[in-house]
């Protein structure tokens, strides 16, 4: 979904944990920047899914063939993603918004909307209900069947991440998430711990959020695939660079910003094609 303003974000954000100096922050992000550069997995042929601009993500389209469900968290009332998987894949997608609660239309697949949304824990804030992914899955059925998972949860992925234990991860086959802000030193262990489970197989920034100040990062919002160890063959070369042919800028009217060569160089270009 199209990225808010920073200051909503880092709300969304609930202080998990206390951002503190520059230096630190800057070194927070050298240490973020370095742990989700893809590598070359060399049995995945990446399809985008979803939308042509904001809310389409490339995932490795040869390796879905063992899941039996798909979890999309981050709605909006727009759910392309969750429409290809299903229609695609034919398997059920569980959609989950709190905020808007608009159910997206999608007559090729089979989509079942929750008016929740995915947190730390099992709890009702403002009215609104959040729960685990361990929870969800068993609730509905799926504790025990391979899952792709796509996230865009305007910062709350840090926390639910963090709180899930490996039984969550060793059901995902392919994970695609949205983070949001980069400046945090402990992002750096959720990706690294996510890392324990996945390789990342692409990397591509939002361009709602470009902000030179952010070096090495370009942006604020980057889009990760992350793909099981189980499935995932790597030969530990660097990954192709952002952005591939199957990339394309979340907000067509605006400037692109991908990082390019060694030196994390802020590379700005105008708008792509879908």
């Amino acid at each position: 979904m199209a990225v808010v303003a920073a200051v909503t974000l880092a709300v969304g954000v609930r202080e998990f944990g206390r951002w503190t100096s520059s230096r630190v922050q800057r070194r927070a992000r050298q240490q973020l920047f370095a742990e989700v550069q893809p590598v070359h997995v060399t049995n995945c042929e990446l399809q985008r899914f979803g939308e042509a601009h904001d809310g389409g993500y490339l995932v490795c389209a040869n390796l879905l063939g063992a899941v039996q469900a798909g979890y999309s968290y981050g709605i909006g009332g727009v759910d392309g993603w969750g429409c290809d998987i299903s229609a695609q894949l034919h398997v059920p997608v569980h959609e989950y918004d709190c905020f808007d609660v608009r159910r997206p239309a999608c007559s090729a697949g089979r989509l079942t909307f929750h008016g929740e949304c995915v947190g730390p824990t099992s709890v009702v804030e403002d009215g609104r209900p959040f729960d685990t992914m361990a929870n969800q899955f068993a609730k509905n059925g799926d504790g025990a069947k391979p899952i792709v998972l796509k996230m865009d949860v305007e910062g709350a992925e840090w926390e639910s991440f963090l709180a899930a234990g490996d039984s969550v991860y060793k059901r995902i086959d392919q994970l695609i998430v949205e983070f949001h802000q980069v400046n945090d030193p402990a992002f750096v262990g959720v990706v690294r711990r996510l890392k324990t489970f996945f390789v990342v197989a692409h990397l591509h920034f939002n361009n709602y959020s470009c902000d030179p100040t952010l070096a090495p990062f370009p942006a604020w919002a980057f889009e990760v695939l992350f793909v099981s160890k189980r499935l995932a063959q790597t030969d530990g070369a660097p990954g192709a660079p952002s952005p591939t042919a199957l990339d394309a800028v979340n907000d067509p009217e605006e400037p692109d910003c991908q990082t390019i060569g060694s030196n994390s160089a802020i590379a700005y270009s105008g708008p792509l094609g879908a």
